[in-house]
């Protein structure tokens, strides 16, 4: 199968939304994020859905939309920060994508998080503890999956989407 979408994979914070926007727009691609696609075909926001359906649920969700957007062609694809944690979404991601992990350092990214409160999973007592949780759990499984990774440290969005945008050219 051909490569025909880029997925941006990552930890919340990292830049997946913002950059993906940048990227697509460099590229002349359309944009699609995961999470805003549950969202309105949900009409409720992410936090919502953790609430009523659990983790569980969410996930469920983020697969069967995934699986749809993967059928898109030419897209620059924003991911929820958890998608990795299923290894079909890796498998799909890497089948019909080049996968791009953002990294950011644990200091950026609590900057980034501090006050969003639509991260249901940072909606703890120590937020920068969970993301250091969530990282040395899903860090392994981003990098698996990635062809390229890519630091998001006091870069602009633009500077790493030309980033991406020639590392995929010279792939």
């Amino acid at each position: 199968m051909q490569k025909r979408n880029i997925y941006l994979v990552g930890p919340m914070g990292a830049g997946k939304s913002t950059i993906g926007r940048v990227l697509a727009a460099e590229l002349h691609l359309s944009f699609r994020d995961s999470d805003r696609v549950i969202e309105e075909r949900t009409g409720a926001d992410i936090p919502w859905i953790f609430d009523m359906e659990g983790e569980e649920g969410f996930r469920d969700r983020e697969s069967a939309v995934l699986a749809e957007l993967a059928q898109t062609q030419d897209a620059v694809i924003a991911t929820g920060g958890g998608i990795i944690l299923r290894p079909q979404n890796a498998d799909i991601m890497k089948s019909s994508g080049y996968v791009c992990y953002l990294t950011a350092s644990i200091e950026q990214l609590v900057e980034r998080t501090a006050r969003d409160k639509k991260r249901p999973l940072l909606q703890v007592e120590n937020p920068r503890q969970k993301i250091i949780e969530l990282l040395a759990l899903r860090d392994p499984l981003y990098r698996s999956a990635a062809d390229f990774i890519i630091n998001t440290d006091r870069r602009s969005p633009k500077l790493v989407a030309q980033e991406i945008s020639s590392r995929i050219a010279s792939a």
